[in-house]
């Protein structure tokens, strides 16, 4: 099982340098940052861009896989967020994962002036970007036209780092989703039950992630793939009844658990003082030094 970290984009770089390696430092296996505008309870708050903030992490680790958490087609272009993730994927030297998903309203989903999709306009919207993403990708040049994007003559030179492209992690939940990291992925997503209620237990909440991991398998049999190829990355929702970062036994049991389940990396919220992130940092950085070897 592989441990890693989300880092919001809230610090000015002359900050947010030392926070990076120091992630780097702690030996995570992969730091990530979400891929919005503006996010629920930081929105009057400072928060940068995904891409800058990667690229600049790029620049100051070595060996940390660095990715977003995740994007989604809400804000971006294909033809244009390709070229910026094969420029990342090259500026970090093939360290680039990128997570993406079908993006969810509110926020930044209609900052650039657009109606709200609704939900069948976002799925065929998601797997329409996905699937000319990944051709851009893995193409010098791509000429596409579909019902929602398009793409002229676009050039990708001189390609990924990464062969045949960055690997994809697709977070879904959802049947039509699911095909799609079976398709596309070579990892798949989740934070748990999309639909949580206040009053979910860690036997529910687990038990929803247990579901989802059979509905991947079941979409890979139809596909015709192994799920044992797709890392099942579960990133820890604040809204989840579980409490990991309470104390190194409690990761230990949580992570334990899903790793019996099939889950192949956890991803812990790096702690943000006076916020839904909040956590003891001592204890944060005890579990990454600690916590996976604690757990065999």
């Amino acid at each position: 099982m592989r441990l890693s970290t989300v880092i919001l984009p809230i610090h000015r770089w002359t900050e947010g340098r030392a926070v990076w390696r120091r992630a780097e430092e702690l030996g995570f296996h992969a730091a990530y940052t979400y891929d919005h505008l503006s996010w629920r309870s930081f929105v009057d708050g400072p928060w940068f861009g995904t891409i800058p903030t990667l690229t600049a992490a790029a620049t100051a680790t070595e060996r940390i896989r660095l990715g977003t958490m995740v994007a989604s087609p809400n804000f971006r272009h294909p033809v244009t967020f390709a070229k910026d993730l094969m420029t990342l994927d090259d500026v970090s030297g093939g360290r680039l994962t990128l997570g993406i998903g079908a993006g969810g309203t509110g926020f930044d989903a209609t900052v650039l002036g657009q109606s709200e999709w609704t939900p069948r306009e976002r799925a065929d919207r998601f797997a329409e970007f996905l699937a000319l993403t990944d051709t851009l990708l893995t193409r010098d040049t791509t000429t596409y036209q579909g019902g929602f994007y398009s793409a002229v003559d676009a050039r990708m030179l001189p390609g990924c780092v990464q062969r045949p492209r960055v690997p994809f992690h697709i977070a879904a939940t959802g049947p039509r989703g699911l095909r799609l990291a079976a398709e596309y992925g070579q990892g798949w997503i989740t934070y748990g039950d999309p639909k949580g209620a206040a009053d979910d237990t860690v036997a529910t909440a687990q038990a929803a992630v247990e579901s989802q991991l059979t509905r991947l398998a079941d979409a890979c049999e139809e596909r015709g793939r192994d799920v044992a190829e797709l890392h099942k990355v579960l990133l820890h929702s604040s809204s989840s009844p579980e409490r990991p970062l309470d104390s190194l036994d409690a990761f230990v049991d949580y992570a334990g658990r899903y790793r019996e389940l099939g889950v192949t990396e956890i991803i812990l919220h790096w702690p943000v003082p006076d916020s839904i992130f909040a956590a003891d940092v001592a204890v944060f950085e005890r579990i990454a030094n600690e916590g996976l070897a604690r757990l065999g």
